[in-house]
């Protein structure tokens, strides 16, 4: 018997496991493939490649969590990235974003000078929004019919927010509703500019950049930090797997039991709560509660069992808006890419940097309408990462290896085609060699090896059901006490003894390990309740 199972040992999983153990609890994660991290893992690809397979950029990782798990005792080390992204726009012009604001209205004022003067208003107001949203984040959300105690943390919200000075609650508002580009237009005209910050509002959404809601999205990639410096991305040494391990190890070192191999098949219920889980063997493992680091949408669609809860909400949970529009490919590289815009003789900072091809909100736009209308953007959206730039441990020498997170694509293509058609699946792929090549010539040639990763491939992998990179979209009508359906926000499920601690819980998507960190605190809370009394 143990206190909690756990579902899934990706980065939210096992941070749950960590500080329940450190409560003294008695805990096992079961994870169905032969390694933890879920979406967070790096693997070789190719011969004397290795790179992150689906996640694969650091900066929303939780200081909290970092600190108090001592992750870089259990070999964690992030490096920054030396610029912040690079957007080639035509064969002779390029804005590479630099940190420090000086320095980013220097790259802006070549696109438009006004923009540039209007950088410092925009970036406060992001600021305080982000300072909000920070303060959010680690807290359980006001869930409705929770009695007075959950009136009362609304009412202690409700009061903190209308302290605010009245225009940071105006920003608040927009961000919280608008889109991207109605949100930007109020301090910028230039479209690529634009298209610059509006990339943020659709990463892992399927969704223009016009559509209400992204303007949150926006925000919600805005308040990270690496090495204690806000607004950074970085690069985990050893790939995106580099984290799970660390937190792998903090939690074995606790006391956690990690079983891998293992598949749930079933939450196993007696006596009207969750008891343990059935595993596809056979085998039942029994469990005072059990906590599921996988997507809700997963969670109730397969694994509780029908007649568990009221039917109603059961059909609602099973289907969740979801669906990230996202297409992941690692390629292994015999050279740098040498974009004509930039020419690497000009020096090759802007290669450790986030590339992105999207050189305008129009382009952004289209991308996402071409995959609504035909299943995949006909010039899709491509951020390419090149993170042997930073960490020789991932490409043998002078070789590299680049991972490439590309959009639109339809999360289910238009039958009769069908992600399941590896014909489907390498025509994409060699789109999006072709639309980098159009700006690096030598890219395509350059190619030694590729991995692609259709939405499917990621549903089946990593059990990112629809290819959802968030487990869930985060769209204004699932979030913070509507996440994952209003009543159940708190990370307690309808099934008494079921909690939901991964990204389909509050604050969302992202290697944060927030959502495994705040369930497990609401769980610790319950057992000292009433596991020692009632249970």
């Amino acid at each position: 018997m143990y206190d909690v199972a756990i579902i899934g040992a990706g980065h939210n999983g096992l941070t749950a496991a960590a500080y329940l153990a450190a409560a003294g609890l008695k805990v096992v994660v079961l994870e169905k493939n032969a390694h933890v991290g879920g979406a967070a893992y790096t693997e070789e690809f190719h011969p004397g490649f290795r790179n992150s397979v689906a996640a694969y950029t650091v900066s929303l990782l939780n200081p909290k969590i970092i600190r108090e798990l001592e992750l870089h005792r259990h070999g964690l080390k992030i490096v920054e990235r030396p610029v912040a992204n690079f957007w080639p726009v035509d064969e002779r012009r390029a804005l590479v974003m630099p940190y420090g604001l000086p320095a980013r209205q220097r790259a802006i004022a070549a696109f438009s000078e006004r923009d540039a003067a209007r950088l410092p208003e925009y970036d406060a107001a992001l600021d305080r929004a982000a300072a909000v949203l920070k303060q959010l984040i680690l807290e359980t959300p006001p869930n409705a019919g929770g009695g007075l105690l959950e009136l009362w943390k609304g009412a202690r919200l409700s009061r903190s927010v209308m302290k605010l000075p009245l225009e940071t609650q105006r920003d608040l508002a927009a961000l919280f509703t608008e889109s991207a580009t109605d949100f930007l237009s109020r301090w910028f005209e230039n479209e690529t500019v634009k298209a610059a910050f509006a990339f943020d509002g659709i990463v892992g959404t399927y969704a223009a950049p016009s559509t209400p809601g992204t303007a949150y999205v926006l925000l919600h990639h805005c308040f990270g930090e690496v090495n204690g410096k806000p607004g950074v991305w970085g690069h985990a040494i050893g790939g995106m797997g580099a984290i799970t391990a660390a937190i792998a190890g903090a939690a074995r070192e606790k006391g956690v039991e990690i079983r891998n191999n293992v598949e749930v098949r079933e939450v196993a219920v007696a006596n009207g709560r969750a008891s343990g889980v059935v595993l596809a063997s056979g085998e039942v493992v029994q469990a005072r509660a059990v906590a599921a680091a996988v997507p809700p949408k997963l969670l109730f669609s397969s694994l509780v069992p029908a007649g568990a809860i009221d039917s109603a909400l059961h059909t609602r949970l099973a289907n969740l808006k979801s669906g990230s529009g996202t297409f992941r490919m690692n390629v292994a590289l015999s050279e740098l890419p040498d974009f004509t815009s930039k020419p690497n003789r000009d020096g090759t900072d802007h290669l450790a940097s986030g590339i992105v091809i999207g050189p305008t909100l129009d382009y952004l736009e289209r991308a996402y309408l071409d995959a609504r209308s035909d299943g995949w953007s006909k010039e899709p959206v491509v951020e390419i990462l090149i993170p042997s730039m930073l960490d020789e441990t991932l490409a043998p020498k002078g070789r590299h290896v680049a991972s490439l997170f590309v959009q639109h694509v339809a999360p289910h293509l238009p039958a009769p085609r069908s992600w399941a058609d590896p014909k489907e699946k390498e025509a994409f792929a060699d789109l999006v060699i072709e639309t980098v090549t159009r700006c690096a010539p030598n890219f395509k040639a350059s190619v030694l090896a590729r991995q692609t990763l259709s939405p499917l491939d990621l549903e089946q992998r990593f059990g990112l059901i629809d290819g959802d990179i968030f487990h869930g979209a985060l769209s204004l009508d699932q979030l913070f006490s509507l996440r994952p359906t209003l009543g159940h926000a708190d990370y307690r499920m309808p099934l008494p003894g079921l909690y939901l601690c991964a990204s389909g819980a509050h604050p969302g998507g992202g290697v944060t390990g927030v959502p495994g960190h705040n369930a497990a605190r609401e769980i610790i809370r319950d057992r000292t309740a009433w596991w020692k009394g009632r249970a």
